[in-house]
């Protein structure tokens, strides 16, 4: 389950960079979510699970589809007419060193010191990167607007705790995306001006993206959390750096430097060194 979930989670950045390429970024993922929650809640509902959640739940339902499917995602679509896929999911895969910092400082989490030299490894990475790729002419308003989505999304993780917790968690998962798809439309309608080219590549992307990192990767990752826990499960995000660069390499051949490489290995090493720092101070 873990290593599946990387896959399609790197894989929805190559996916995206060439559906914003042919649509209007934010009423494109407004329709994806739309068709994925709907897709997500029949299903759910022939399975017999429904929408009867507690007061808490649809609280979380509502950040959870805020925080990831409006501002996490709609500012990574944004930010991809501007700058690289590889770049878009190096700077997403630094969501497991973000939790752990924050959980650190705000909510009295204990780490380890093997912890806290993989969130200093991690920032060293991340320099590594940027500093190569904005050097490179890399966009300073697309890479800010992936850095304010991870932000969101690490807001996200740490307001919604046992949301997996629940029996119905198809239909959670359907719900929170309806959620996002209502909130993106309208911001579509006053942020950007709505234009679309039927090419095979948009309708291939945009299927792709809709049922396999849209559905079937959240779905993946709600069972994985419940199945093993939040802070495990986190731990396969350590692979999204090298797949989310190797797939953008192959499919859209986005070139890549031996820093790149070189960063993406140290940030890799950070997130793994937080995972089992986090472990075994929760130990």
């Amino acid at each position: 389950m873990g290593l599946s979930f990387a896959l399609m989670w790197s894989s929805a950045f190559t996916s995206a960079r060439i559906a914003v390429a042919y649509a209007s970024p934010l009423a494109m993922l407004s329709m994806r979510f739309l068709i994925s929650g709907l897709i997500a809640v029949i299903i759910a509902r022939a399975l017999g699970q429904t929408a009867r959640l507690s007061r808490n739940q649809w609280i979380a339902v509502v950040l959870f589809g805020i925080c990831q499917n409006t501002i996490y995602l709609g500012a990574n679509f944004i930010a991809m007419q501007w700058i690289e896929a590889s770049l878009a999911a190096i700077i997403a895969s630094l969501l497991p060193l973000t939790v752990a910092a924050a959980s650190w400082a705000f909510l009295g989490e204990r780490l380890s010191k093997t912890g806290i030299i993989g969130l200093i490894a991690g920032a060293v990475g991340v320099f590594i990167i940027m500093g190569a790729r904005l050097s490179g002419g890399a966009d300073l308003f697309g890479v800010a607007l992936c850095f304010v989505g991870v932000a969101a999304l690490t807001l996200a993780t740490l307001l919604v705790r046992g949301i997996s917790s629940s029996g119905n968690v198809l239909m959670i998962v359907g719900l929170q995306m309806l959620v996002g798809s209502a909130v993106l439309l309208p911001s579509s309608l006053l942020l950007e001006t709505f234009h679309v080219e039927w090419t095979w590549q948009l309708i291939a992307a945009f299927t792709y993206t809709t049922l396999i990192p849209g559905l079937a990767a959240t779905l993946i990752w709600f069972l994985l959390v419940g199945r093993v826990g939040a802070t495990r499960a986190a731990s396969f995000h350590f692979l999204n750096p090298f797949l989310g660069v190797a797939i953008a390499a192959l499919v859209i051949s986005e070139a890549l430097t031996l820093r790149d490489l070189i960063g993406v290995a140290i940030i890799m090493g950070g997130v793994f060194a937080v995972q089992t720092g986090r472990n075994r101070a929760d130990s």
